[in-house]
């Protein structure tokens, strides 16, 4: 099999991290591999399949003879992807930078794959709480149109980084000690005020916008229409933050077209690639977040009728939101690049890099 050479921008974060675990489990197909990352990281040593790689400052230059860039998310992206993309390379971005660019294809490689190969040298992958509920809801969009959705998540802090998990130890170390919990980071880092998420809920994910949605809640709305290529679908959301290291949870209302069998509905989530049924309520099974992290599937659980409303169903969904949210589902878009020899067409799209 062909091999080839991968960049990982953000190498040291821990989307960058899972991406070197997965390339190991995967064994996923690379000859050269260059971990990239701020200048603070530069000159750190990582071990990976018994070799040393020292982390390189990303600079303009960083992506030459680079087939595939894969970006761990970040405000950068929006810097280095044209010039990864000038190299040759092709760029799987884990950032928000590129999603609504009507010139990026926004992938869940189980969801809509054949979006792929429209590409212009950057891939979108969306934001972590959209892949985890497309998953679920895909199975059942083929089985009936869907006319309205109603989310609310629970986030994990591993969502705002390394620096939420940190935070919410130190909290529950300092609770127990009988001290004070100094909150630095969460809801954002962005605005004036934090809060504990240590016992605590924080119903904002990212800034506020004008409508009084949070950013990310408009994320889930605004992708999920242009993952399932149908912008009629009516969609609200609630996004919270839990105190809950790793996976997300979330609880998503459905209304379709036209009424369904919840067995059939159960059939199809349960054969869908990626997603399994964990739905024995009289038994107390159900998907939580506790045993689905390092897991690379989604799991769905609690699937019944809402008897408020005709046509209308709830279940609760489940995953890594590290692993599927983010690093996996953006290696499964390269794995199914070089599947499809796509990564050689790019590259003799462009004629030669530059």
């Amino acid at each position: 099999m062909k091999k080839y050479n991968v960049a990982i921008l953000g190498a040291t974060g821990a989307v960058g991290g899972e991406f070197l675990r997965l390339i190991a489990e995967r064994n996923f197909p690379f000859a050269e591999l260059r971990l990239l990352a701020s200048k603070r990281s530069a000159g750190k040593k990582m071990d990976f399949l018994g070799k040393t790689y020292t982390v390189e400052e990303a600079t303009a230059a960083s992506f030459k003879d680079i087939d595939i860039a894969l970006f761990a998310g970040g405000s950068i992206s929006k810097e280095f992807a044209p010039h990864a993309v000038k190299a040759g390379a092709v760029v799987i971005d884990n950032s928000s930078a590129f999603r609504m660019d009507p010139e990026v294809p926004l992938i869940v490689p189980e969801v809509n794959p054949g979006a792929i190969a429209a590409h212009k040298g950057i891939i979108a992958n969306p934001n972590c709480s959209t892949i985890i509920m497309v998953m679920a809801l895909k199975p059942l969009y083929d089985l009936a149109k869907i006319k309205r959705i109603v989310v609310s998540t629970y986030q994990a802090v591993s969502g705002a980084g390394k620096e939420g998990i940190d935070e919410l130890t130190d909290e529950v170390n300092a609770y127990v000690r009988g001290e004070e919990m100094e909150a630095k980071i969460l809801p954002t880092t962005s605005m004036p005020k934090h809060y504990p998420i240590a016992f605590n809920l924080i119903p904002q994910i990212d800034v506020f916008l004008d409508n009084l949605y949070s950013k990310e809640e408009m994320k889930m709305v605004n992708e999920t229409r242009k993952i399932l290529n149908d912008y009629d679908i009516g969609i609200t959301a609630t996004t919270v933050r839990v105190p809950v290291y790793r996976s997300h949870s979330e609880a998503v209302n459905v209304e379709f077209e036209h009424d369904l069998e919840l067995k059939d509905m159960a059939a199809a989530m349960d054969a869908f690639p990626g997603l399994k049924m964990l739905d024995d309520p009289q038994k107390q099974i159900y998907p939580m977040p506790l045993y689905t992290s390092d897991k690379n599937d989604c799991y769905v659980g609690r699937l019944r009728r809402d008897e408020s409303q005709p046509n209308t169903f709830n279940f609760w969904v489940v995953g890594d939101q590290i692993r599927k949210g983010a690093a996996l589902n953006a290696l499964q878009i390269a794995e199914v690049m070089i599947e499809q020899g796509l990564i050689e067409e790019w590259q003799a799209k462009r004629g030669g890099v530059e």
